[in-house]
């Protein structure tokens, strides 16, 4: 979650591309612009996703985050703090990516902040979290319930941005709900009959998850993907895993995988890739949330194993 964009820097980039971007969509305007589709910009993928379901037809959204970067790691471009500033509308998870934190104090008048919504009641574990001090779980979206909370609370504040909408948001949520309760059902029946309920992951992501569904996480490293453990760390873990008999060892789409072939080697387990859907790519198993969790959803059935 580091970020070199200072304050200085942002200032600049509002002061030298706002009145180019302001400009340029003065010249664009036209009798019709009270029912253009609302500019939304979202700070990474699970935000777009909802947005994008929710808004439809009635929004043009641009993620920050771009497909297959790390979120935790964004920087701001010029360009993306003008599209911050001059957006309809920015939805956003306060304290998950400083820059944008940054950005949107500086020079957004509309933005929607979902942490509250999300209700981030879980800290951080292992080694990146004990060496930064304890800090909320910002992964809230592998947990269905938690992002159809958040999706109520974008289309609540779509509405207000965009009135005329009203029914097309309501209508748009209800079916992003149903979508959402079916894949949470599937995940409850799914995970139901484990045979091991440990997860052990390479990166502190998947606490929610978990928690929803009656697994234990423990992370090799803490909320920062990037964060190494120590040795001793390590080795703890390896105990773990042998005591506990974890078949498994997940590691991501977006880090590196060395920490956890490490350990599976040293453990003789296996090793499966298990996507906190944090940016999706061509690599992704699937082109959307709900895709990419059921992909999950298959891993872990295998790796705990559930019958």
């Amino acid at each position: 979650m580091r970020t070199v964009f200072t304050t200085a820097r942002l200032v600049l980039a509002v002061v030298l591309t706002g009145a180019v971007v302001s400009g340029c969509a003065a010249a664009t305007a036209t009798p019709g612009a009270a029912t253009r589709r609302l500019d939304v910009v979202t700070s990474f993928y699970p935000l777009q996703f909802a947005v994008s379901r929710i808004g439809g037809s009635a929004v043009r959204v641009s993620n920050l985050t771009k497909p297959g970067a790390e979120p935790h790691d964004l920087e701001l471009s010029p360009r993306d703090v003008a599209s911050i500033q001059d957006a309809d509308l920015v939805v956003y998870l306060g304290g998950f990516q400083p820059a944008v934190d940054q950005a949107v104090r500086l020079g957004s008048p509309h933005a929607l902040d979902v942490a509250a919504a999300a209700h981030l009641d879980l800290t951080g574990t292992g080694e990146g979290a004990a060496a930064s001090g304890p800090r909320p779980d910002p992964h809230f979206w592998l947990d269905p319930t938690r992002l159809s909370a958040v999706a109520a609370v974008i289309a609540g504040r779509l509405t207000a941005v965009d009135p005329a909408h009203r029914d097309l948001f309501a209508k748009n949520l209800g079916v992003l709900d149903a979508d959402l309760a079916a894949l949470d059902r599937e995940f409850t029946t799914g995970l139901a009959s484990c045979s091991n309920t440990l997860l052990v992951t390479s990166h502190s992501a998947f606490g929610y998850l978990a928690r929803r569904y009656g697994l234990t996480q423990h992370g090799i490293t803490g909320l920062t993907p990037e964060d190494e453990p120590r040795a001793r760390e390590l080795a703890a873990v390896a105990t773990l895993v042998r005591t506990r008999h974890v078949r498994t060892v997940y590691y991501e789409t977006l880090v590196s995988p060395a920490v956890a072939r490490t350990l599976a080697r040293e453990t003789g387990t296996r090793t499966a890739v298990l996507d906190p859907i944090e940016g999706l790519d061509a690599k992704s198993a699937g082109p959307d949330y709900l895709s990419v969790m059921r992909a999950d959803l298959a891993t872990l059935r295998e790796g705990q194993p559930c019958r």
